[in-house]
């Protein structure tokens, strides 16, 4: 046979291959794009349905249960579209030749020394499955976590969670990832109400009462406020002195806010504050 005849032979060979375990193969890739695009935007309809009626992290919190459904619609994607790339790689795989049922052995070997060398990525997943369960946090929440060998604590907006990893933006505009395996402690800030407590430093010397007063119209006028009402539980109180040295004094006023708003709510009361002491002649100390 000559060298003509052996290559209208491969190539004979070559085509009918490519018409059908080819063709499967491409079709299986190309299921696997349109799957993987109709999840994404099965998820991303839902979260937006979710997120409907509120705006950016930064404005008015979502609920406990949105955040909730907002975390889930993203893990359960994760999670499915994870399944169907293994499925699909095995069918790759079985297609070019290789049998699948041949490699459960060397597989087997390969999982347990991939093992011992992935145990942080089966902490992190593990970890990640007790924090969606668990509702510890989700979507929107306004978090502060200690990180294991990390001095300074990663706060900020989750942006995103998964079984692995959570996402956070600060407030610096930076993201974070923090796997969730290194967590050691969350300190969830947007949890069904925060607080905002404000220390008013004025001299030992000054009147208490009329203080306190003042601090009294200051929260109520607050309160009052059509810009602020939204954003409070309830009327600002005052504590009463929570520090006392021999030429200062701490008053304590706190508000209880919605989640994640005590920050904007403390800065404007500390500006009001600082307005009606001057305008009663009574400074502040620092």
């Amino acid at each position: 046979m000559n060298v003509a005849g052996i290559q209208a032979i491969a190539s004979t060979g070559f085509t009918t291959w490519l018409r059908g375990s080819g063709l499967e193969i491409v079709l299986l890739i190309l299921g696997a794009i349109l799957f993987s695009r109709l999840a994404t935007y099965l998820r991303d309809r839902v979260t937006r349905r979710i997120d409907a009626g509120f705006r950016s992290s930064d404005a008015l919190v979502r609920t406990e249960a949105a955040k909730h459904r907002h975390a889930l619609a993203q893990v359960i994607t994760w999670v499915v579209l994870t399944i169907v790339y293994v499925l699909i790689t095995m069918e790759v795989l079985r297609r070019l030749g290789f049998a699948v049922t041949g490699l459960v052995a060397p597989a087997a070997v390969l999982g347990a020394a991939l093992g011992f060398g992935a145990q942080r990525i089966v902490q992190d997943i593990l970890a990640g499955f007790f924090l969606i369960t668990e509702r510890q946090y989700g979507f929107g929440d306004v978090v502060r976590i200690a990180v294991t060998g990390a001095a300074e604590q990663a706060e900020g907006t989750v942006e995103d969670v998964t079984l692995r990893i959570t996402t956070l933006r600060n407030a610096d505009g930076e993201v974070i990832t923090v796997p969730n395996g290194q967590i050691v402690k969350v300190t969830n800030l947007s949890k069904d109400w925060a607080r905002a407590a404000i220390d008013v430093p004025v001299a030992a010397s000054a009147d208490i009462t009329r203080v306190n007063e003042i601090l009294h119209e200051v929260g109520t006028k607050a309160y009052e406020d059509a810009r602020l009402k939204p954003l409070l539980l309830d009327e600002p109180t005052v504590m009463g002195v929570e520090d006392l040295t021999v030429d200062q004094m701490n008053i304590r006023m706190v508000a209880r806010t919605l989640p994640g708003k005590q920050f904007d709510v403390g800065r404007e009361l500390r500006v009001r504050v600082a307005a009606a002491l001057r305008r009663e002649g009574i400074s502040e100390t620092t």
